[in-house]
Formats: C-alpha cells, structure tokens, sequence
C-alpha cells in the first residue's frame, strides 16, 4: 500500500481558488479507480491542532492502488498519475507550492469515518527508523471547549521535542474534525514525546477519562521519499 500526504500553497490572490478546489478536487479524486481513499483537508497555521487556518495552505491525503507503488515512488514530481490530470493541472495554473511524503503504513489503531483506509495494521513492529505519525479525531461538539483550551500547550511542547523534525496540522471541518501529521528522527524519540511530556500525557488522560472523541485514530508512518518544497524547504531534505 502507498499513501501520499501532498501540502499545497497557494499564492495569496488564489486564495479563493483553494477553497473553491476543496469542493471541485472531490469529483476526480472519486472517479480515479487507483485511489482507494482520499480526503481534501484544510492546514492550521501552527503545525497542529489550531484554530486558526492557514487560507494559503491546504492538504490531499490518499491511497494509492499497490500496483502503483512502484512507479509513484520513483516520480520526481507531483505529476497527472498521482491524483489525476485534472488536478495536477489546477495546481501548475494557480502556481502551487507542494510537497508531497510517498509513505508506508506501518501501526496504528482507529477508524477514519467509520473505515479502515490503511487495512489492518499491527499494533507494534520492530520498526525504528525515521517515522511520520498521524494523529486525527473527531470532536464531540460538547467537549470543543475543553479540546480547545489543552491543546496548544501540547504543541508548544511537541516542537521543542527530541527527536522532532516537522509538523502540519491538517483538518476536514474546522474546530471539530483535526488532524495532525508529525515526523520524528525515530520511534523512540516520538514515544518520549508522547508518553513522557507532562502536557501531551495530561491530555491523553482527559481525552480517555472525558470521553472527547466520537472516533479517533492514531497510524504510524515510515516516510518513503518527498517531492517538492513547502515555504521554500523540504523538511526531510538528506534524511531519506
């Protein structure tokens, strides 16, 4: 299986044209019979659950057909066969900035609207090499409030971390469906990050004890190659 995570950059006039593409991208993404599940996401601007959107940034999350893992993670470049022609020509027209992580579904736990995208995965492997997480929930709307108000100390935690490369928060519906995506040097590094960060671990506890998430799902990740650059930089640059 081979998942792609593409951030797109939208030159600030085009701006409209990013939210008017989270309506229109939906069309090819569902006719392309190599794609097996795909979701159109909006990014916070703080690199993690954030209230406060990014307009100019945006987010394609897919699964690819395994027959095409091989010539997708040779591509040098976010071409037609990726998410279809359609889309990659929207993109080269409004002068998009992207970067795109080719990954390999490692562990994880959850559901994803009910789904299993990234079939069924081990709980652990013996995996401990570069390691890109997703973390995403759904909110219940009467525990927004408490969500809201615990998680920026968590992010302000997460960047200081060891072992922590690069972050982007990623959402369907803002406030209520959240998502972040984190790469980490190791395992290991993510693990001390989110079992023995006093903040991070405070949360853990309250989302269980509180019962915040109607669904959630926590993968890891082992990032394969990237494509591009996002503000300029790819965050993995001589570390794949």
């Amino acid at each position: 299986m081979l998942v792609t995570l593409t951030i797109i950059r939208y030159p600030k006039k085009y701006v409209s044209f990013a939210v008017i593409a989270m309506a229109v991208h939906r069309l090819p993404l569902s006719l392309d019979k190599n794609i097996s599940f795909y979701k159109l996401m909006g990014c916070g601007k703080n690199g993690t659950f954030d209230k406060h959107p990014d307009w100019q940034q945006w987010g394609i999350l897919a699964v690819h057909a395994t027959e095409l893992k091989n010539n997708l993670a040779q591509s040098t470049t976010v071409n037609e066969n990726l998410y279809g022609p359609f889309i990659n020509k929207w993109l080269q027209f409004f002068n998009c900035e992207t970067w795109t992580i080719f990954l390999e579904p490692l562990e994880g736990h959850g559901k994803w609207d009910g789904e299993l995208p990234f079939g069924t995965l081990a709980k652990q492997t013996d995996y401990n090499g570069l390691i890109a997480t997703l973390t995403r929930a759904t909110i219940r709307i009467s525990k927004l409030k408490a969500f809201w108000n615990n998680v920026a100390a968590a992010a302000n935690e997460m960047a200081g971390a060891k072992g922590f490369i690069t972050s982007v928060g990623i959402g369907e519906i803002p406030y209520i469906k959240q998502a972040t995506f984190s790469i980490w040097e190791s395992k290991d590094a993510m693990k001390a990050f989110a079992y023995q960060m006093h903040q991070h671990t405070a949360i853990i506890q309250k989302t269980r004890k509180e019962n915040w998430y109607s669904e959630d799902m926590f993968v890891r990740f082992k990032p394969l190659k990237t494509v591009g650059t996002i503000n300029g930089k790819d965050p993995l640059a001589g570390k794949l």
